[in-house]
């Protein structure tokens, strides 16, 4: 290229970088003059409107309830079966039964294996998964649409007509008493089990794991899981709910081919869990594990059920204690003193009562200093809330709750517990507004009601030699001494 040639195109292009050069003098101005104030946060926005689409509530021939959930943002569907059945329908010489009766649902089903059912998954591009817990127990299928018809046909079978076969039941066995094994040389394992076992008792089903004890592991016979799913595993028990790219005209006959033919005879009765007698004394129990790193603290007592009336309040007064990363908890704990990587509180909501919890894990040295900072607490969400921290708290609840709805697995997880804890249609989309309608009073009402220190049960979890003298010495409540094996049977 000639040095005329280069200089014309230099000289062409002066204009338009002097152009440009004004024009980035102007930005730079304009930016300048519309600099945004940070002197101060800015003020939040109104919360956002969750839009649930509509369910379309059908039935099949057998009576199973189906709703359908349309959102064509992806083309892939959801589907679950929830049955009404759980960890709270098990007979009272089988904890456990319904945490391995949903476990062995694809470990063999009509003419599958293990091995078959996984194959065939994977190769309609999809993902099985079955569970329980307390209330219920589930299968759920995530599959794209074009390999919904198969996938259907493979989930049916899983559900419907599992073959429980002895060879899986023992692999399955064996893993669970391990795993119940290496969690008695964990203090974070071991620390929930044994506060539920101090707070409802080893009688009460919530006073033992969803998953049962070592000598309910042992005893779990193939007959019986065939009796609970026989039983359980119902038209009439269950509700089968379905989102994605799909249509009510479209899925219909898809389900009714997989599922229509399900024997229609009626679940028996459901017995509620009793609700557990209420602590009226405290207590500490310091389980001795001198391996323990750390000590780990669990504190209160029987809370309340899904079904109570202060649902919302509670969970305001339960985001202002330890229900967020700037709790009252974790900011005293974690922030401010350094005790903990993190301490949290919640409330166990299921059909029955569950219970109330602050927990975290402590430096062995701090476990003492650290209960003290726990019962401050606790002690002082009795006082009034400030206007400003229940509204950061009202906010912090409803600006993140439409994030709970991203996927079309939010979106069924969230139909799931309507249909288990029988909600109304318009649980949801209410949701957020009665959130911000809750008052100071009332979460000064909850706090009063639920949250009763004085009565509150303790467990520490650690090392017996090095924590017992400052615990003893806070004087909280009488204290005992427990081992592993005693609260984890």
């Amino acid at each position: 290229m000639s040095a005329n040639r280069c200089g014309g195109r230099l000289q062409a292009a002066r204009p338009v970088l002097a152009s440009l050069v004004v024009l980035l003098i102007g930005s730079a101005t304009t930016f300048t003059q519309t600099r945004a104030d940070r002197s101060h946060p800015p003020s939040l926005g109104p919360a956002p409107q969750l839009k649930i689409p509509a369910i379309e509530k059908r039935t099949l021939s057998n009576g199973l309830p189906v709703w359908i959930v349309e959102q064509n943002e992806v083309p892939l569907a959801q589907v679950n079966l929830v049955i009404h059945a759980g960890s709270g329908d098990d007979p009272v010489d089988a904890f456990g039964l319904a945490s391995f009766t949903a476990a062995m649902l694809d470990e063999g089903a009509g003419a599958r294996s293990a091995l078959q059912i996984a194959d065939d998954v994977e190769f309609l591009g999809a993902s099985l998964s079955t569970t329980s817990s307390f209330d219920a127990s589930a299968v759920r299928l995530n599959v794209p649409v074009r390999s919904l018809r198969p996938a259907l046909a493979v989930m049916a079978d899983v559900a419907l007509r599992p073959t429980f076969p002895e060879a899986e039941i023992d692999r399955l066995r064996q893993e669970r008493l391990t795993a119940l094994l290496q969690a008695k040389d964990d203090a974070a394992s071991v620390a929930p089990l044994a506060f539920a076992r101090v707070v409802f008792g080893p009688a009460h089903r919530y006073g033992t794991a969803a998953t049962g004890t070592a000598a309910t592991l042992k005893a779990m016979t193939a007959d019986q899981m065939r009796q609970f799913h026989a039983a359980r595993y119902r038209p009439s028990n269950a509700t089968l709910i379905v989102a994605g790219e799909v249509t009510a005209t479209g899925v219909m006959p898809l389900l009714e081919e997989a599922f229509g033919k399900w024997p229609t005879a009626a679940a028996p009765a459901r017995t509620p869990v009793p609700t557990a007698r209420q602590l009226t004394a405290g207590q500490v129990t310091i389980v001795d594990m001198p391996s323990a790193a750390q000590s780990q603290i669990r504190i209160g007592w029987v809370g309340v059920p899904r079904s109570t009336a202060d649902y919302f309040p509670l969970l305001v007064l339960n985001t202002i204690l330890g229900g967020s990363f700037t709790s009252r908890l974790n900011q005293n704990l974690r922030e401010e003193h350094g005790y903990s990587y993190g301490a949290s509180s919640r409330f166990d909501m299921r059909l029955s009562a569950g219970a109330f919890q602050a927990a975290a894990g402590v430096q062995t040295d701090k476990t003492a200093d650290a209960l003290r900072e726990f019962f401050k607490e606790l002690k002082g969400i009795a006082s009034p809330v400030g206007a400003e921290e229940l509204a950061k708290a009202k906010n912090y609840v409803a600006l993140s709750f439409p994030g709970e709805f991203e996927t079309i697995t939010d979106l069924t997880a969230h139909l799931e517990e309507m249909a288990v804890y029988k909600l109304p249609d318009t649980y949801f989309s209410q949701y957020i507004a009665n959130v911000q309608a809750v008052t100071a009073a009332a979460v000064q009402k909850a706090a009063a009601t639920y949250i009763q220190p004085d009565k509150f049960a303790v467990v520490v979890v650690g090392d017996r030699k090095a924590i017992e003298a400052g615990v003893r010495a806070l004087n909280v409540a009488p204290l005992r001494t427990q081992t592993v094996d005693e609260v984890v049977p």
